[in-house]
């Protein structure tokens, strides 16, 4: 793509700069509060973006996320805007699921996250042109194919993934350097967090993604939102 060759050689920050400038209005950035997304989301602030910034609650998020958004938007005075779920498809997912139907299979599993992550992204992308999202190539074998811009044809929309080359080590490095806000269940061995019941603290040595729904192969541990189609 030639966004890709055009991004190449640029700085993540001179990148997202770029990216604002050719559309105006029409870029997004999805946040989930996790290290790189806080990393973002201060380059984004601090050229002047405060409106755009969004993030989805599934309605099954740890309080520390929560308390992570209200610090955040404090500190660059900024409003992230939530996006929930359809409550009838979730009583009904409930319903004839049961409350904790992840558990039980990986389709079951897969129909949670449809239900409260996919259906809420396609509202918040709808209309806009450029997705902004803070994957890295090395936290999963899923990620290994992920390009600085490409299409996703699942939303139609081109996504955007400046951090894309960033080791761990470089986003804790810059988050430290400009002291930016972040979740505090990183300090309590948690180095990717999503859902509460689908999220626990790693052991030394396992991969940054191996507390993400740990009963699952580790080639299926994705919940949607980013998935080549």
């Amino acid at each position: 793509m030639e966004y890709s060759r055009r991004f190449a050689n640029m700085e993540a920050g001179d990148l997202l700069a770029e990216v604002l400038r050719a559309h105006p209005g029409k870029a997004v950035f999805s946040t989930s509060l996790g290290a790189e997304d806080q990393v973002i989301t201060h380059m984004l602030a601090t050229q002047g973006f405060r409106e755009g910034i969004f993030t989805l609650d599934t309605g099954r998020l740890f309080p520390e996320t929560y308390e992570l958004i209200e610090k955040t938007c404090v500190r660059y005075g900024i409003r992230i805007e939530v996006f929930f779920p359809d409550t009838g498809k979730v009583e009904q997912m409930v319903r004839e699921k049961g409350i904790n139907l992840f558990y039980q299979s990986i389709e079951n599993r897969k129909l949670c996250c449809h239900v409260r992550k996919t259906e809420p992204l396609r509202r918040a992308l709808s209309g806009k042109e450029i997705w902004i999202t803070g994957l890295r190539r090395e936290q999963s074998p899923t990620r290994q194919d992920l390009a600085l811009a490409q299409w996703d044809a699942a939303n139609q929309i081109i996504k955007v993934n400046p951090l894309l080359e960033w080791s761990e080590e470089q986003v804790w490095k810059y988050i430290h350097q400009h002291k930016i806000p972040y979740n505090t269940l990183h300090d309590k061995g948690f180095p990717s967090i999503g859902c509460q019941p689908c999220t626990r603290a790693i052991l030394p040595g396992e991969d940054v993604r191996a507390g993400r729904w740990w009963w699952e192969n580790p080639d299926t541990r994705e919940c949607g939102l980013h998935t080549s189609r």
